[in-house]
């Protein structure tokens, strides 16, 4: 497979409102800037999972980098994708080490045993599909499946901004300035401006954020005071595995998950871009389970494709790879900048909660598009109810319990869907 070859395009492409191949860049200046807010997009989330399960989260935002460049050079450049901290390795991993929080994981290396576990997993099912073709593994997963497994995605994590990032009346009120801003920037400004919508939406609420609770003492005040201090290098605190039978029986499973949500925003990128990515899909999930195994390795938690980036290429038509090969790089530096690190952990909590409505919003959207795309049928007693009972399971967090695995949320939304259809197909068989 030949490596990616880009084709400039013009900054005049945005005026325009022209979209941007996997195959074509802007200029290296827009690309950076565009890197960027890819870079924040995938932040709060790939910092969030590690702090929830006891990782340490530079470990995380390093890996996230590195496991990015892996994938970008195992589909040879064509698959635009971040790869960040998965959420569906939560559960488990909080299972298999009784980790109960606040602060730093005691039993990290049984769990990063069970994370690679679930790497390789995932590597031979990508060498799998690689050889034989995605058709069977699509007859498991058609276009009602994956639109629903994708929207769901967006769906869980709604709770996050909600629930967890608005903790007074006033942070309420910021997360709506927030999305506010955001939709200001999307409809009433042209060019890169408006290719940037997360990033300058986010910026022009952090400054709104600043002068109401340090001009006006509204809020908890913006403190860049850890920015002050923080070191601009420094190593992060690596951990080593350890292998447990029990451990990685409960955390490879995973693997199923990762799996179905590498096909869906394959399948969400595919319709957005109109360019068939279905050849790379061997490749994208070798590369996923090969950066899962590696991040595993030291430290960092399993990683998969991030639908919070896919939701910000939807918003600006923008799909070049070579954005994610900067996101990437930026992101190894971040891992090693404790300064820069502490400049994002800055960000207020309700401005970037406003930030994570509008992203995760576009996941759910996202999974839509792919129900339009492919015209599925909702008249088609199977796939409505398909889709309907997998939007529930996944939004409402239904788990299933079997002795010490906890199959919640993502997990029983997907194998639900994929179960259901499978059953409820019979009849068409």
């Amino acid at each position: 497979m030949s490596f990616m070859q880009w084709t400039e395009k013009p900054d005049t492409a945005l005026q325009a409102g022209g979209v941007i191949g996997p195959d074509e860049r802007l200029p290296w200046g827009a690309t950076t800037a565009m890197g960027v807010q890819h870079l924040i997009a995938m932040f709060g989330a790939t910092v969030l999972a590690p702090i929830l399960m006891g990782f340490n989260p530079n470990v995380a935002v390093l890996m996230s980098g590195v496991g990015t460049l892996i994938f970008f050079f195992m589909t040879g450049g064509k698959v635009p994708s971040y790869l960040g901290s998965s959420f569906a390795f939560i559960g488990v991993v909080i299972a298999a080490t009784g980790y109960a929080g606040p602060g730093a994981n005691a039993n990290i290396g049984v769990a990063l045993g069970g994370i690679i576990a679930c790497g390789l997993v995932y590597t031979l099912i990508g060498a799998v599909v690689h050889a034989t073709g995605t058709g069977w593994i699509e007859r498991f997963m058609p276009p009602v499946v994956t639109g629903s497994v994708v929207a769901v995605i967006g769906l869980n994590l709604a709770h996050i901004p909600i629930k967890n990032m608005a903790p007074t009346g006033f942070d309420a009120w910021m997360q709506a300035i927030t999305f506010v801003c955001v939709g200001l920037v999307a409809v009433f400004t042209k060019g890169m401006v408006q290719r940037l919508l997360i990033l300058m939406g986010l910026i022009v609420a952090s400054v709104i954020y600043a002068v109401l609770t340090n001009g006006m003492g509204l809020g908890k005040p913006l403190d860049l005071s850890g920015v002050a201090n923080a070191a601009w290098f420094g190593l992060p605190s690596f951990s080593s595995p350890v292998f447990s039978a029990n451990a990685m029986l409960l955390i490879a499973p995973v693997a199923i998950i990762l799996v179905a949500e590498n096909l869906g925003h394959i399948k969400a990128v595919t319709a957005m871009t109109g360019k068939d990515l279905d050849q790379y899909m061997g490749r994208a999930f070798m590369g996923d389970g090969v950066a899962t195994m590696v991040s595993g390795g030291v430290g960092g938690t399993g990683v998969t494709t991030y639908a919070e980036n896919i939701g910000v290429m939807a918003a600006t038509k923008i799909y070049s790879t070579a954005v994610f090969l900067v996101a990437a790089c930026m992101a190894i530096l971040l891992g090693f900048s404790p300064k820069f690190g502490a400049l994002i952990q800055a960000i207020p909590l309700a401005v970037m909660g406003g930030v994570s409505i509008v992203v995760f919003g576009l996941i759910a959207v996202a999974g839509a598009k792919i129900w339009v795309d492919n015209k599925v049928d909702f008249s088609d007693n199977k796939n409505l109810l398909v889709a309907a009972i997998t939007l529930v399971l996944g939004t409402g967090e239904f788990t299933l319990k079997f002795g010490d695995f906890a199959l919640g949320g993502i997990g029983t939304a997907t194998f639900g869907a994929i179960g259901l259809y499978a059953l409820l197909n019979r009849k068409a068989g």
